[in-house]
């Protein structure tokens, strides 16, 4: 989730009360995926469709967490639908059209995964703290996590799962005060064991591992800076440090995505653009959302074709929520999906 500005948290308050009463085109040769480190080149997204209009019930939309399912769907959320609204919704990219895969009366949902242990969809509920389960193709809604961790609740953003289907969520706890009490959490795959694994944070957005899975890349919102977490292998951290330091300007840091050679996907909230890294920092590419000046204030996440270099960007603004799509540098992996 994009990094909530100070309006889009009261919107989340606001959905609160209301549930009491929450192939692109390149400038260059679009077969050249490869550029030179250092060598900065613009690929500009095209217009897939339009998802969703604002909503009346609480002034804005916000698409977020696109993932592909089994049969090559994708589902994105709107983070800020009211009650009755689709929540999650199916998209079918080839024919442009798209369906509600759930709706519920509370949940503001800010990403979505599916797991590689039970198959099933898992929703980070920013709004109250917990993460949310749905069958693979909707419904059979369960809470899998809720309370506090650590004595604190938390403020799930995005997620990311290792190889056994443990979940790493980003808590954005401490973004509504400014002050830096973000958290990375590890929650077993059953759901029984919560634990901290970095604390201290700039409102931790984005979170994905790398290709090798020995590591965690993690954004942090109020800071814009890219850190990494190399785990040790037991469920814990055996270092922490800086390793990209975005130059967003009024932007800031949402979501990442990893691709298949390990290239990072910083997506930005408060412009309609994505830079993307290499893992060295080197920085590779911009891409763009043409006409982003009027009506599109963030392109918040992306996910990559699996096996393909088909790259779905979720952008929206005052204009609506809207699906754009590009080349990406490399093939999509379970990384790819924007955690």
């Amino acid at each position: 989730m994009r990094r909530l500005p100070i309006r889009s948290l009261a919107v989340l308050a606001t959905i609160g009360a209301l549930t009491l009463t929450g192939c692109g085109t390149e400038t260059r040769d679009p077969g050249d995926r490869t550029a030179a480190p250092g060598q900065d080149r613009t690929i500009t997204a095209r217009k897939v469709m339009r998802l969703t209009t604002v909503h009346d019930e609480t002034g804005m939309t916000l698409l977020e967490g696109p993932t592909f399912d089994k049969k090559g769907r994708l589902l994105v959320v709107d983070v800020t639908a009211p009650a009755g609204k689709p929540k999650v919704i199916r998209v079918d990219v080839e024919k442009k059209t798209s369906s509600a895969l759930h709706t519920d009366g509370r949940g503001a949902y800010t990403s979505a995964q599916f797991s590689p242990h039970d198959g099933r969809l898992y929703l980070t509920d920013y709004a109250h703290g917990e993460i949310v389960s749905l069958a693979p193709g909707g419904g059979d809604a369960r809470t899998f996590f809720s309370g506090e961790v650590d004595g604190a609740r938390m403020n799930p953003d995005d997620l990311a799962f290792d190889q056994q289907g443990n979940l790493y969520v980003s808590d954005s706890r401490g973004l509504s005060e400014g002050e830096a009490h973000g958290r990375v959490v590890r929650i077993d795959r059953d759901g029984d064991k919560a634990t901290v694994l970095a604390d201290g944070l700039a409102a931790t957005n984005g979170i994905s591992f790398d290709v090798d899975y020995r590591g965690l890349w993690i954004s942090e919102l109020t800071e814009n800076r890219i850190s990494y977490l190399r785990l040790d292998g037991a469920g814990g951290v055996a270092s922490r440090h800086t390793a990209i330091r975005v130059d967003g300007g009024i932007a800031q840091t949402d979501s990442i995505a990893v691709d298949a050679d390990g290239n990072l996907y910083q997506a930005l909230h408060g412009r309609a653009a994505m830079i993307v890294y290499n893992q060295h920092g080197e920085r590779l590419a911009t891409i763009e959302v043409p006409g982003s000046a009027t009506g599109f204030e963030s392109a918040t996440n992306v996910a990559i074709t699996p096996g393909g270099t088909k790259a779905y960007l979720t952008v929206s603004g005052p204009a609506g929520g809207y699906l754009y799509t590009f080349d990406a540098l490399a093939e999509g992996i379970r990384q790819s999906n924007g955690g």
